[in-house]
């Protein structure tokens, strides 16, 4: 893992389904991101104008990464995960509590193993930069466009309300 993420920015938000982690040459990918309130149509078209310079290879994968470890002060927690958010923007949601958190956003990868790659980094990559604590990855979900969406169709996820920003659970 000695290779820095480049270019690739999260957008979007929220309900994941757990994933394997199939293998797979990781690549990192280049490409312009949509903003998070976009509608679904735009969201689709830009989603497929940067799949296309690509080579049509592109994808978006939500993603949700789980942190935990020793208790930390709440006004800390809240400030480093506000500066994680602005580093990493358009970072969506982020969720928590003394001993634990959770992340929200949206990925562009080639494929599954690419964004997990990428998600599996981004905790220890703004550690020192967002002074996050020193916790450790406890969860990774990843989950592709369309069965985000068929979830959030079927009645999965969260309130649109609760998009957004760094909140307590």
């Amino acid at each position: 893992m000695g290779r820095r993420r480049q270019g690739a920015r999260p957008v979007g938000s929220v309900d994941p389904v757990l994933t394997s982690i199939e293998g797979g040459a990781s690549r990192v990918v280049r490409a312009t991101r949509t903003p998070p309130d976009a509608p679904a149509s735009a969201f689709g078209s830009a989603a497929s104008a940067s799949a296309e310079e690509d080579g049509g290879r592109t994808r978006l994968w939500h993603v949700v990464l789980s942190v935990a470890g020793r208790a930390t002060p709440l006004t800390e927690l809240k400030r480093g995960l506000e500066q994680l958010a602005h580093d990493h923007t358009p970072f969506l949601t982020a969720r928590y509590a003394a001993d634990h958190g959770e992340i929200r956003y949206w990925e562009q990868a080639e494929d599954l193993h690419d964004a997990a790659a990428m998600a599996l980094r981004l905790w220890g990559e703004h550690k020192a930069s967002a002074n996050l604590p020193p916790w450790e990855i406890v969860g990774l979900e990843v989950v592709d466009r369309p069965t985000y969406h068929k979830r959030i169709a079927e009645g999965y996820g969260e309130s649109p309300a609760f998009l957004g920003g760094v909140h307590p659970y």
